[in-house]
């Protein structure tokens, strides 16, 4: 992982995905005449920045987020000046609750907006791709696809009940439904119905792995050559895709099987790089290999689907709002223990690396990414913890329905132990990267 890319993508994603939601808290507080003392990128102390009328714009050093600073409110910055004064007109703790809350709430409304509207353009930009395919044509060994029972010639119909009529459908249905902890497949098998039931602990394992299944056309991509071996002599680079072997067309599932046949004998191979095709012969070793790694690329029919610019709009939605379900099954899964908490959870590290191989594949990839992180910080915001947008609510709550104000050594105290607790938090993730990594 380069260094300086990296780091520049993840302060890219972080950067345009806090000054959003911070941009949140101040439009909302200066829409109801409320002043802001503080601007930050980051949680204090400060490292730099500019005052600009009433508003300190700065970064600050602890990089886990930021905040707004709204004159009269107990927040991550523990000031408490403004107590010892009568409240004046332009303070938070002045204005009405429910404009209160609506300021709290600004940062994760932002948030799903830019998700919405990242998912919009990419949408309007590219359309949809789908693979008009439900039959299965490998099932990995090991995978909780193999332990269920799929075969290479299934045919799936339906997912919970659900029909799919495309690839891309079997998989948002699967990945979304097995959140729910139970998978009920109806699949045609030689043309006889048959049907897989999908059960914990199995169907949780998906969440943590791959299900292991790959539609029909899947060819062999060449991702790695081992050195000295007859791969390399033949002249096989990664990136080629592998055509034929002895005159028989090779697809990823049966290419392993086909040169093992060949042990020890020389065949003739066939590969494309790029549009270019190429033969030679090659002689698998004796325990029938050639000296390649090899991954799965789907080359068979597909359908593009294009919306206009309305048409894309409700599509984007119905993304940022499929994308914020399967978060919340998400989480509820790792809560009840049906799903590895260290394994799903992703730090400062995973994201900038998870950023920068989405750009490495393009500008729609890495907007995609940001959008689904866009989704996962207003979630995240939105749980009812000290030092949260979520925690900040529950106060209002508590202060609406109470008819009282909960005293500020208690907000401060309780800001505090959460800031703490975040922290240790952020420390944890911090640690779990560098082990996965």
């Amino acid at each position: 992982m380069d260094f300086l890319p990296t780091t520049f993508y993840f302060l890219l994603t972080i950067g345009v995905l806090v000054l959003v939601h911070e941009l949140g808290h101040f439009l909302a507080a200066k829409l109801f005449g409320m002043r802001v003392d503080r601007f930050s990128i980051g949680f204090p102390p400060r490292a730099f920045g500019k005052k600009i009328g009433d508003t300190d714009y700065c970064v600050s050093w602890i990089p886990i987020g930021g905040y707004v600073k709204i004159a009269g409110m107990v927040d991550e910055s523990f000031d408490t000046e403004f107590l010892n004064e009568d409240p004046k007109p332009w303070e938070f703790r002045a204005k009405p609750i429910w404009q209160r809350m609506i300021v709290i709430c600004a940062g994760v409304a932002m948030n799903i907006i830019l998700a919405v509207v990242i998912f919009w353009g990419i949408i309007y930009y590219q359309g949809k791709t789908v693979r008009p395919v439900t039959e299965v044509g490998y099932v990995a060994p090991e995978s909780p696809a193999a332990k269920a029972g799929f075969h290479a010639g299934d045919v799936i119909e339906s997912v919970n009940g659900k029909a799919v009529t495309h690839w891309e459908g079997v998989e948002n249905s699967v990945y979304s439904e097995a959140l729910t902890g139970n998978l009920l497949l109806n699949i045609k098998r030689g043309g006889e119905p048959m049907t897989i039931t999908m059960t914990q602990p199995l169907a949780s394992a998906i969440l943590e792995d791959r299900f292991g299944l790959y539609p029909t056309g899947m060819a062999a991509y060449v991702t790695t050559i081992e050195s000295g071996k007859p791969a390399e002599r033949t002249g096989l680079k990664p990136g080629d895709m592998i055509v034929s072997v002895n005159g028989e067309a090779i697809s990823f599932q049966s290419l392993q099987e086909t040169v093992k046949r060949s042990s020890g004998k020389e065949v003739a191979i066939r590969w494309k790089r790029g549009e270019v095709v190429q033969d030679s012969r090659i002689t698998p070793t004796p325990d029938g290999k050639i000296g390649v790694g090899f991954s799965p690329v789907y080359t068979g029919p597909v359908e593009q689907v294009h919306y206009s610019l309305l048409a894309a709009l409700p599509e984007g939605v119905s993304d940022a709002w499929n994308m914020s379900w399967m978060n919340l099954k998400s989480i509820y899964q790792i809560l009840v223990g049906h799903v590895s908490f260290s394994k799903s959870v992703a730090g400062p590290i995973m994201i900038a690396k998870m950023a920068t191989r989405s750009a490495e594949v393009g500008i729609m990839s890495f907007l995609g990414f940001m959008a689904l992180l866009s989704m996962n910080l207003a979630i995240l915001n939105l749980f009812p913890f000290p030092a949260l947008d979520g925690g900040h609510a529950v106060f209002l709550v508590y202060e609406g329905i109470f008819r009282r104000e909960i005293p500020a050594k208690v907000k401060i105290a309780i800001q505090q132990v959460g800031f703490v607790l975040l922290l240790v938090f952020m420390a944890f993730v911090l640690y779990n990267d560098i082990i996965r990594f």
